[in-house]
């Protein structure tokens, strides 16, 4: 494995990283919001991620030495649509249906902050790897002197 390929692998784990933990936020602002631009209640949304190839010979080359992987890229961004929106009785809201219930989005606050704990740790694991690649760099341009 070359030493950019740790930059690209380690980098890309930011990226991904930084998107989920950009739509977990989006999910927190909207706990509450019980109408979009179409009408509907807010939906959760989540990120699904998959290893990220290039098909390039030197890809398939690594791969058949049993060094696997390129990083990791954001396949979609999807609604959760396995769980279920929360009914809440109030009559007096303006969104009420005719029995006085408002559906309420299928954002769980502590779900989404225990997702942005995992998802903020590894972004912080990244950065590690990132910086130990950094040094290793810089350690091997010493070697000369």
């Amino acid at each position: 494995m070359g030493l950019f390929t740790a930059f690209d692998i380690s980098s890309s784990g930011l990226t991904a990283q930084r998107l989920r933990m950009d739509i977990i936020s989006q999910n927190m602002a909207n706990v509450n919001t019980t109408q979009t631009e179409d009408g509907t209640p807010y939906v959760r949304k989540t990120v699904q991620f998959t290893e990220k190839t290039n098909n390039t010979f030197h890809d398939y080359l690594m791969t058949t030495q049993g060094m696997v992987g390129v990083g990791v890229k954001v396949t979609k961004v999807v609604e959760d649509t396995s769980t279920a929106m929360k009914m809440v009785y109030d009559p007096s809201h303006p969104d009420a249906d005719e029995n006085g219930y408002v559906t309420y989005p299928n954002v769980n606050p502590v779900t989404e902050m225990t997702n942005l704990i995992d998802a903020s740790r590894s972004y912080e694991a990244n950065i590690t790897v990132f910086n130990a690649s950094k040094a290793m760099a810089l350690k091997g341009l010493e070697v000369g002197k």
